[in-house]
């Protein structure tokens, strides 16, 4: 079937379902390009934990969002939203159509849904400006500029204070404000969920973590490790990578380890669920 040049197709669903192989491909059908939504797949050198796709498994088809961020740099959900929707207009300039996947689900509902408040892009200057600053005053300036965020953000959380006021430097306008509107970032799409029968759907993920330890996956921690990536580190704390730096600090047997990341990707897949089944017009397949 062939599709508008201005048509978006979504391809979601829990973690081992066949994501990958399945967008591959579809995106030969309907010539297609890749772009994901995975919030780990952005981090260089994170390969096997993350199931990213190799060059060989993606079969000459551009991946648009995989390694563009080392394991220390930020990464958002506006990030996400502002890279994808950069992606997308390239692919769809080409004539081609923008195939988007993955299973982190606020990625995804910020997509469909609509973003819950304006992209506002980090600003060093100005927030190097405001890290200088004591976080007493940085509480008595968001009380100022915007009491209703200083109301629901903790005084003792300097991160959120300081992108509340960079927000508001940046714009002009309280963030508690731009939080109350939505901004659509698709036009027409289609989106596939795919799934499985629970039992069968926990054996792939089994099979999963079995063979991310027989790739290499504790030599892969090791390694970032030793580039002096912390396990304090948002993506040091992802699942396997932090199971692996417990283990590597002899918090648990080898075997614990393994059966542990199973048991918490089993737990990950029904958190995944539980966020797809909020999405409407979603084109069930069984695969």
């Amino acid at each position: 079937m062939a599709l508008s040049e201005n048509y978006t197709t979504i391809i979601l669903g829990p973690t081992a379902v066949g994501k990958t192989r399945y967008a591959i491909e579809y995106a030969k059908e309907h010539d297609g390009e890749i772009i994901s939504a995975d919030s780990m797949q952005v981090y260089r050198g994170m390969d096997i934990g993350t199931a990213k796709p190799t060059l060989e498994e993606r079969q000459g088809i551009p991946h648009h969002l995989i390694d563009i961020r080392n394991p220390d740099e930020e990464w958002t959900v506006s990030d996400f939203i502002e890279e994808a929707q950069s992606a997308k207009i390239k692919v769809q300039n080409k004539g081609r159509i923008p195939i988007i996947v993955g299973g982190t689900g606020l990625y995804l509902w910020s997509l469909i849904e609509g973003f819950s408040f304006p992209i506002v892009k980090a600003d060093t200057e100005v927030r190097e400006k405001l890290e200088k600053l004591p976080l007493s005053t940085l509480n008595e300036r968001l009380s100022t500029v915007d009491p209703e965020a200083a109301k629901k953000i903790h005084p003792n959380d300097k991160k959120r204070i300081i992108r509340a006021l960079e927000v508001y430097e940046l714009t002009g306008k309280p963030i508690s404000k731009l939080q109350g509107s939505r901004f659509k970032v698709l036009g027409s799409s289609k989106i596939i969920g795919l799934n499985l029968p629970r039992e069968k759907l926990y054996e792939r993920i089994d099979a999963r973590v079995d063979s991310m330890f027989k790739k290499g996956l504790v030599d892969e921690v090791k390694e970032l490790l030793s580039k002096g990536y912390s396990n304090g580190l948002n993506s040091m704390q992802a699942l396997g990578y932090k199971e692996v730096i417990d283990y590597l600090e002899n918090k648990y047997s080898y075997d614990e380890m393994v059966a542990l990341l199973k048991q918490k990707t089993r737990n990950f897949a029904r958190r995944q669920m539980t966020w797809f089944r909020r999405f409407d017009k979603v084109e069930w397949i069984a695969v």
